[in-house]
C-alpha cells in the first residue's frame, strides 16, 4: 500500500510533487471522500480505495499526497454525504471525473447510462489521469498578437476540417490536430489571421439521441482536457502535447488560435442526467437551482452553470489559465457567454463576479475574449454586454445584411447602420475595434452557399423529423430550391455570395469567417449538422468540390481590406461630416448617397444605397454602391481628389470582378446590375494595391 500523507489545498486537481501526487477537489456538503486508484483506464474496479475524513480537509476542498504515484495514474472519487430532496444529490454509487483532471481515459469501456440511476458503475466509468502542467513555450512560439484592427477569424471544426480523403492529409492525421498543422498554409494563402476552434475540451460523444453522436462538441465532460478523438493515437497525454503542437504550428505561421469554449452547461444535463462530474461534487454550487432543487435551464441543455458562485467562478478561472498558459491558446470565445453573468435565482447582474475576476487577472489580460451576447433565457446583452474587455457577436450584422441583399423591405438603413459600425446598437458611436464581431454564417445555421440556395432548413439526417435547428434563416434559394443546372441561377447565387463577403469584409468591425464558405462549401440545406460526422459536415477539398474562383475573390478581397485598412475599417471610426477647420483638410469623413449625389434614400422600398469617402475638401478617395433591387440602376459618382479606378465588380466574371490589373474609370457615372455592389478607388490608393 502507498504511504499517505495529508496533502495540500492547493493547486486543484492532481499535481506531480517529489514524492507523488497530490489530489485536491471541492466537495463542501459532502463528509467522506474516497479517492479511487485504479491499475489502467480499463480497469473495472479499484487496486486501492483511499478513504479521506475530517484532516484531509481544508474548507471546501479535499485533499490527499500519496508516495510513489506519477504521471500516468488512473484515479476518480466516490463522494459522501446527505441527500436532500431536491438539493444535494450525492451518489456515492457513482464514480466521479475530477472536474481539474488535465486528461481522461477509459472510453473503451464507458457506458454513459451507467452514471445514472442508482447502480455501481465503476466497470463502466471513465477516469481521470494524472498529467504534467507543463507551461507552454511562449519564448520559442510567441503569440503572434494581431491587433483587433488586423483580425479576420476563421471558424473551425478539428475533426470536420481534415477528415476527407482529398483533403491531402495522411489517414493517421485526418480530423485530427495535427491534420489542422497540415494545412496552415491554406489558412495563411486566405489571409486569415485568427482561428476559431469548436470545441476541444473533452465532450461525451454519446451525449445525443439514439443512433447519432454529438459531433460539435457542446456538451463538456471536462473544462480541462482536450477532446480524445482528436488526437493522434490512444495516449490520453499526447492529447495536450498535440495541442501544444498546433498552437505553436500556428504561432509560427502567425495566426492566432481562439477556443470555443462552453461553461454555461455541462453534459450532465437535467436531474434525469448521468452524474459524472461536477454534480457528484458539488450540486448546489455548480447548478442553478429553484429553491426547491429543480434545475432552472437557460442553455437549453438541462442545466446552467451557476458562475456566480465562487466555486464554479474558480473553476472556471482554473480552466482558462489551464489552456493559455499551459496550452498556449490566445482567446476564447464563450458559447451563451451572456448566462455566466446570473446571479441567484437566474437574475442578470450587472457586475458580474466571473467576468470582474475574468478582466482583472494579470494572467489572462493578453488574451482575445469574444462572448455570444444572447442565451435561451431571452437576455440579450450587446453594447451593454457587461464587461469592458469581451467583444460580442453581432447577429444584428447577419441579420441586416442577410436582409438586404435578400430585397427585403426595410433593410436599407440597417445596412447603412452594420456597415459603418452599428452605432445604433453602440449608443450612437461605432462600436470600438474588438467590441463587435462581425458575421453572415457560423457553424449553427446555413452555410453561405446554402444561404443562397435553400428557402427552408432540411434537417431530416439529423434524426428529428427537421424539428431541430433555426426556422427563420433570412435565406434564399433565387428560384429553386437546392443545387440547379439553371445557369442564370447559379450566377446569381455566384454574385450574391460576392455581395455578402464583400459587404462583411469591408465594413467596420471584427470579420468572421465560416469554414469552406470561401469555396462554396454546401451542407445540403442542412442548419444544424451538430451530429453529423459525414461529408454533410467536412470541409470540401479538390478540384472537383472547390469554387477555387471564389476562393481566389476571398483572398484578394482580404488583401484589399488589409492593405486600404484606413479606408475601411480604421481605428478611429470616420467622421460623419465635411471637417470645418482648415487644419483638417486631408482627414476622411463620410457622405450617403443614393442613385444621386447626397441623397441616400432610407425609405422602407429602397434598395439601393451608395457612399463616399471624401478626403477634406480635396474629393472622393473611395465610393461604394449596393444595389440589391431586381433592376440595374445606374448611380452618379461624386468628384474623385485623384481618377477613379474600378476595384470591384461583382457582376463582372470570375477573375475580372475583383482583378489584380485595376483600370481607371472615366464616365461620370457607374451603372450597377441588379444585385450587385461596386467599389471605386482613386487612383492613388490604387497604386497601393498589391493583389
Amino acid at each position: 500500500m502507498s504511504t499517505i500523507h495529508r496533502g495540500n489545498p492547493w493547486p486543484l486537481g492532481s499535481t506531480i510533487t517529489p514524492r507523488g501526487v497530490n489530489f485536491s477537489v471541492a466537495a463542501p456538503a459532502a463528509n467522506r471522500l474516497e479517492l479511487l486508484i485504479f491499475s489502467d483506464a480499463e480497469a473495472k474496479a479499484p487496486e486501492q480505495v483511499i478513504e479521506l475524513s475530517e484532516q484531509h480537509r481544508s474548507a471546501n476542498y479535499w485533499h490527499v499526497e500519496v508516495e510513489g504515484l506519477g504521471a500516468g495514474c488512473c484515479y476518480c472519487y466516490r463522494v459522501f454525504g446527505p441527500i436532500e430532496p431536491g438539493g444535494h444529490g450525492f451518489r456515492p454509487a457513482k464514480v466521479l471525473v475530477d472536474p481539474c483532471a488535465r486528461a481522461i481515459d477509459g472510453w473503451k469501456i464507458y457506458q454513459r447510462v451507467a452514471a445514472t440511476g442508482t447502480s455501481p458503475n465503476s466497470d463502466r466509468c471513465l477516469k481521470s489521469v494524472v498529467s504534467e502542467r507543463d507551461p507552454f513555450d511562449f519564448q520559442a512560439h510567441p503569440r503572434p498578437r494581431h491587433s483587433w484592427q488586423d483580425t479576420v477569424i476563421y471558424e473551425l471544426h478539428i475533426g470536420g476540417f481534415t477528415k476527407r480523403p482529398d483533403s491531402g492529409i495522411s489517414r493517421d492525421r485526418r480530423g485530427t490536430y495535427l491534420g489542422v498543422i497540415d494545412k496552415i498554409p491554406y489558412l495563411k494563402e486566405i489571409g486569415v489571421t485568427t482561428i476559431e476552434l469548436l470545441p476541444i475540451q473533452a465532450f461525451d460523444p454519446n451525449d445525443a439521441p439514439a443512433g447519432r453522436d454529438n459531433v460539435w462538441g457542446y456538451s463538456p465532460l471536462s473544462w480541462f482536457a482536450p477532446h480524445h478523438e482528436y488526437a493522434v493515437g490512444a495516449d490520453p497525454h499526447s492529447a495536450r502535447d498535440q495541442v501544444r503542437e498546433l498552437v505553436a504550428a500556428c504561432h509560427d505561421a502567425g495566426i492566432e488560435v481562439l477556443l470555443d469554449v462552453v461553461y454555461n452547461h455541462t453534459t450532465e444535463g437535467n436531474r434525469n442526467g448521468p452524474t459524472l462530474s461536477w454534480r457528484g461534487f458539488a450540486d448546489r454550487n455548480y447548478y442553478h437551482q429553484s429553491d426547491a432543487g429543480e434545475y432552472m435551464d437557460v442553455s437549453g441543455c438541462g442545466n446552467s452553470i451557476a458562475a456566480n458562485d465562487p466555486l464554479s467562478r474558480q473553476l472556471i478561472l482554473e480552466s482558462l489559465r489551464c489552456w493559455a498558459i499551459e496550452l498556449g491558446i490566445d482567446g476564447f470565445r464563450f458559447d451563451l457567454g451572456i448566462a455566466l453573468s446570473r446571479g441567484e435565482k437566474l437574475k442578470p447582474l450587472e457586475h458580474p463576479p466571473l467576468f470582474e475576476a475574468m478582466e482583472a487577472d494579470p494572467q489572462l489580460s493578453e488574451l482575445k475574449l469574444v462572448s455570444e451576447p444572447w442565451d435561451c433565457g431571452g437576455l440579450y446583452r450587446l453594447s451593454d454586454f457587461p464587461a469592458k474587455r469581451i467583444g460580442t457577436w453581432n447577429g444584428h450584422f447577419r441579420d441586416a445584411l442577410r436582409s438586404f441583399w435578400k430585397g427585403d423591405e426595410g433593410s436599407t438603413w440597417a445596412l447603412g447602420q452594420r456597415f459603418r459600425g452599428s452605432p445604433d446598437l453602440y449608443n450612437g458611436k461605432a462600436a470600438s475595434l474588438g467590441s463587435s464581431v462581425n458575421l453572415i454564417t457560423a457553424h449553427d445555421g446555413f452555410s453561405l452557399l446554402d444561404l443562397v440556395s435553400f428557402n427552408n432548413k432540411h434537417n431530416l439526417a439529423n434524426g428529428e423529423n427537421n424539428r431541430d435547428g433555426e426556422n427563420h434563416n433570412n435565406s434564399w434559394n433565387h428560384g429553386v430550391e437546392g443545387p440547379s443546372s439553371n445557369r442564370a441561377i447559379q450566377a446569381l447565387r455566384q454574385r450574391q455570395q460576392r455581395n455578402l463577403l464583400s459587404t462583411l469584409l469591408l465594413s467596420r468591425g471584427v470579420p468572421m469567417l465560416l469554414m469552406g464558405d470561401e469555396v462554396g462549401r454546401s451542407q445540403g440545406g442542412n442548419n444544424n449538422t451538430w451530429c453529423q460526422d459525414s461529408p454533410l459536415s467536412w470541409m470540401i477539398w479538390g478540384d472537383d468540390h472547390c469554387d477555387h474562383e471564389l476562393q481566389t475573390f476571398v483572398r484578394r478581397l482580404l488583401d484589399v481590406r488589409q492593405q486600404l485598412a484606413s479606408l475601411f475599417n480604421p481605428i478611429q471610426p470616420h467622421n460623419e461630416k465635411k471637417p470645418l477647420r482648415s487644419g483638417d483638410s486631408d482627414k476622411l469623413w463620410r457622405q450617403w448617397h443614393g442613385v444621386e449625389l447626397s441623397k441616400p434614400d432610407w425609405a422602407n422600398w429602397s434598395h439601393c444605397l451608395a457612399l463616399s469617402l471624401q478626403q477634406g475638401h480635396q474629393g472622393a478617395v473611395l465610393w461604394m454602391g449596393f444595389n440589391a433591387y431586381f433592376k440595374s440602376m445606374h448611380f452618379d459618382l461624386p468628384e474623385a481628389a485623384s481618377p477613379w479606378c474600378r476595384l470591384i465588380d461583382t457582376a463582372l466574371p470570375a477573375g475580372e470582378d475583383l482583378p489584380t490589373q485595376i483600370e481607371r474609370w472615366t464616365p461620370s457615372g457607374v451603372p450597377l446590375e441588379a444585385r450587385s455592389l461596386v467599389v471605386m478607388v482613386a487612383q492613388e490608393y490604387a497604386d497601393r494595391l498589391s493583389l
